[in-house]
């Protein structure tokens, strides 16, 4: 089977099968008279959910990963949010649904409102939608907290298969010897992904199929890196498997080896590893993992899931959190990121393309006191440490300038407020849309530097979404088209001293490193999980002959070779 890898490694066990995600829910209407009683039982419900997701997160030891306390808050928001409860609510006093067929109607509404989202961060939202009615649904049936898994034998590990695991799932997993998770559903920014990610467990999703197919008590191999689940495969298989877990384990201990050390070329040229995060927690791993700082901390996770925004002092706490954590090392703070297919009062906005609305910061300067309160509080925070703010889907000259007249009014703000924050701050812009890479020269005259978006700048260069399976197999980070807007940016950047960033997929592509280092890149920005690697192909690399290859690659019209850059 196949799905996508999203933590490497490679595992072998046993199957345990996790019952079916969605619950099969009665369907019928309601006497007039006994709405007020179905109501009550849905809020008690939960009530009771919001309560046991509570003690969930209060049992938490310090030896939990940090991402799973924030994302069942965020879980236990969503059962507060009047975009559920409310609705819900209204479904059964004036439609006379029960309860549970009102509450997996408006489900249903706002899983298919994130569906539709073009930002693949903002997709995976919606599986928390759907864990948060699932879990208030087994309290309605009667059932709420989860019975443990059965303990296996000593000499067996387990590899969990479910259609989706929610945070709560993983709580309860974490008792247990597991090895590796598979899901029928999620991707790159699922919470298996990251909560996998962060406990160095092997783990593959997207598989679409596993937990129909496979029973428990089958034998697993999964490998984390290709995306591919064996089931039952034969000896020597299993052989070569057993084989690849030893060699990968070995290359893991010697990568740990080089966590102080400097990364730095064999040629003597300094490159600066960064972590990307999207939660404050998640700035203590990357701390922790060598990252010189955060290159891009996704700012979307305060504003999602609710009706109402994120004040500023919510804002401020969230942003100082992370400052702290990186013990004066810099801070990238992305100014907010959605799109028009979702307002963040939860109004659905009709729009053509969403891809190609407003977004990004054309939806913040289209919203200047909500962009003016996210701006206050980036700046309140910097009186912590170094922060950068960084505008995403920059295309036009007078987005950074209506944004420094913005920066400056909020600062006098401040001033007129007595509040501390750092001055001169730097402004970036992501290098996602290409008109920007193409004209790269006056926004460099106009910005203190810039962080190559790739993930949408190959989307928007070869107009692929990488989420329409029809397509996704064209999604080509290699294409001649997408190197040469990449490398004019490096140069751009370089003519005009201003430091450019990889922030992209391509920067945690340790099989991409030794070209990125060829286009003169000095900067690179990925999950904590990929510094390691990333770092090891620094080492060993001679960036001057590397960009001699390179620039000779690029000018010719066929699709580099890798290996021509090889050791």
């Amino acid at each position: 089977m196949l799905g996508q890898g999203v933590a490497r490694g490679y595992a072998i066990g046993r199957a345990v099968v996790m019952g079916a995600a969605a619950l099969e829910v009665a369907h019928y209407r309601i006497a007039p008279e006994d709405v007020p009683a179905e109501s009550r039982r849905l809020t008690q419900a939960l009530e009771a959910a919001r309560a046991d997701l509570l003690a969930l997160a209060e049992s938490l030891g310090p030896d939990a990963p940090r991402e799973l306390g924030a994302m069942l808050n965020v879980h236990r928001l969503i059962m507060s949010d009047p975009l559920l409860t409310e609705q819900t609510l209204a479904l059964i006093s004036e439609r006379h649904y029960n309860a549970e067929w009102a509450l997996t109607t408006q489900g249903q509404i706002l899983a298919e409102q994130f569906a539709a989202m073009e930002d693949e961060y903002l997709r995976e939202r919606g599986a928390d939608v759907r864990q948060v009615i699932e879990r208030v649904l087994n309290v309605l049936a009667g059932s709420c907290t989860l019975a443990p898994l059965s303990e296996p034998p000593a000499d067996e590990t387990l590899v969990v298969v479910a259609h989706d695991i929610s945070p709560a799932d993983m709580i309860r997993l974490r008792g247990a010897r597991f090895s590796a998770f598979v899901t029928d559903l999620g991707g790159a920014t699922s919470h298996t992904a990251i909560v996998a990610r962060s406990m160095g467990v092997p783990a593959v999703v997207g598989v679409g199929n596993a937990r129909a197919l496979i029973r428990d008590g089958d034998t697993l191999v999964v490998d984390g890196q290709a995306g591919v689940l064996l089931v039952n495969p034969c000896q020597s298989v299993l052989a070569e498997y057993r084989a690849r877990q030893q060699a990968y384990a070995q290359e893991r201990a010697e990568l740990a080896l080089l966590r102080n050390e400097p990364a730095v070329t064999l040629d003597g040229v300094d490159i600066a590893l960064y972590a990307n995060i999207e939660l404050p927690e998640e700035a203590e791993a990357a701390y922790a993992a060598g990252a010189q700082g955060i290159g891009l901390f996704r700012s979307e996770f305060l504003f999602l899931g609710r009706t109402e925004l994120p004040d500023e002092q919510e804002q401020y706490l969230a942003y100082a959190q992370a400052v702290r954590a990186m013990q004066g090392r810099p801070v990238t703070i992305r100014t907010l990121d959605v799109g028009a297919d979702k307002a963040l009062d939860g109004e659905v906005t009709v729009a053509t393309n969403p891809a190609l609305g407003q977004r990004a910061i054309r939806y913040c300067l289209a919203r200047p006191e909500m962009f003016a309160t996210q701006l206050r509080a980036i700046l309140r925070a910097s009186a912590h440490g170094p922060v950068r703010i960084l505008l995403p889907m920059v295309a036009h000259l007078h987005e950074v300038r209506a944004t420094r007249a913005a920066l400056q009014a909020a600062c006098r703000e401040l001033d007129a407020r007595g509040q501390a924050y750092a001055a001169g701050i730097e402004l970036g812009a992501m290098v996602e849309v290409p008109a920007i890479a193409i004209a790269i020269e006056p926004f460099a005259q106009e910005l203190d530097f810039f962080s190559i978006g790739t993930n949408d700048l190959i989307q928007y260069t070869l107009a692929i979404d990488r989420g329409d399976h029809d397509v996704a197999a064209l999604y080509d980070p290699l294409h001649p088209a997408v190197l040469r807007l990449i490398a004019a940016t490096i140069n751009a950047g370089e003519r005009a001293g201003k430091r450019v960033a990889v922030c992209g997929e391509m920067a945690g592509d340790a099989r991409l490193t030794r070209l990125l280092l060829g286009m003169g890149l000095t900067e690179f920005s990925m999950h904590p999980q990929q510094l390691p690697d990333v770092k090891r192909e620094v080492r060993s690399a001679h960036t001057n002959a590397l960009r001699v290859k390179v620039a000779a690659a690029l000018n010719r019209a066929v699709p580099i070779d890798l290996d021509d850059l090889a050791h």
